[in-house]
């Protein structure tokens, strides 16, 4: 009996519609993103090569891919890499996957804090914030707090990947950096709340690290622990700047108020016209309270 030829299109086809009915969202898209990294080929290239038939080993190699997917592993996870502010990212199950809405962060963070020398990515996971704005503010110093180990040492493969240098502690919050002021800090908190950990999507519910993810009963736990105690290690007229998940900024909008210690809050919105970022600047007052009791 002949054994079965399977070309590029073939594969594909055959891929998008199982892949599919495992529940794979852009199927298609996603086929091809698997095949171009088992063949070593860019998207183009598989478009020219249709009619290119699979040996043994990449048709082993392909499979074991599309296995993993259909279970509903991260693409991210499979390929190894992600895209953030068109730097690439290694990616772990250490630390969530860099996401598109973060870009508002960074990109607020950039545009409200011109001349920043001093700051502190408060959760850094994979780097994808701190390695970026260290790209883009070569003259900042830029520091990261992570409990994690695993996900501390995948910043810091990151950072060398970019060539640029982070102080990189292991810790929870603050505490690494008791005795040090910042210009900004910048903050991507696990957000979602406990009762809706388990109506994730499966990629992110079953492959995700469950502590990058879940802010307690509202998810505003870390919101609560952070915002109070930030002004003691603010600079006078410095920043703090959040990521918050849906329906979240009034919430973290009221914290920065109850404390009577920010001015200029401020929300905005990604992409898609969700309000993704609250932050606020610390007052002139509070800073001058805290040098008097120093």
């Amino acid at each position: 009996m002949a054994t079965e030829i399977w070309t590029v299109l073939k594969i594909l086809a055959w891929t998008r519609e199982f892949l599919a009915g495992k529940g794979v969202e852009n199927a298609r898209l996603e086929s091809e993103w698997l095949l171009s990294a088992a063949l070593g080929l860019d998207r183009v290239g598989l478009y020219v090569n249709f009619d290119r038939p699979l040996n043994d080993a990449e048709l082993a190699a392909y499979r074991g891919m599309v296995v993993r997917r259909a279970r509903r592993e991260p693409l991210q996870h499979i390929l190894g890499t992600q895209e953030f502010m068109g730097l690439e990212f290694e990616v772990t199950p250490a630390a969530l996957i860099p996401r598109h809405d973060t870009e508002t962060l960074v990109e607020e963070a950039l545009k409200r804090g011109h001349g920043a020398g001093m700051i502190l990515d408060i959760g850094v996971g994979s780097g994808c914030i701190a390695v970026t704005l260290a790209k883009k503010l070569p003259d900042a110093r830029i520091s990261g707090v992570e409990h994690s180990a695993a996900a501390l040492e995948l910043a810091e493969r990151n950072a060398a990947k970019h060539h640029v240098g982070i102080d990189l502690l292991t810790g929870s919050l603050f505490e690494p950096f008791s005795n040090v002021l910042f210009d900004m800090i910048v903050s991507n908190p696990p957000y979602i709340p406990t009762a809706n950990i388990g109506s994730l999507q499966p990629e992110v519910r079953d492959f995700e690290p469950r502590e990058a993810l879940d802010g307690g009963m509202d998810g505003l736990d870390f919101y609560r622990a952070i915002i109070p105690v930030a002004p003691d290690h603010l600079n006078p007229g410095g920043l703090l700047l959040f990521e918050v998940g849906i329906g979240q900024a009034e919430s973290v909008l009221n914290l920065f108020k109850a404390t009577g210690n920010f001015s200029e809050l401020f929300t905005a919105k990604d992409p898609a016209g969700i309000e993704r970022v609250v932050g606020g600047r610390i007052t002139p007052q509070r800073a001058e309270t805290r040098a008097e009791a120093q």
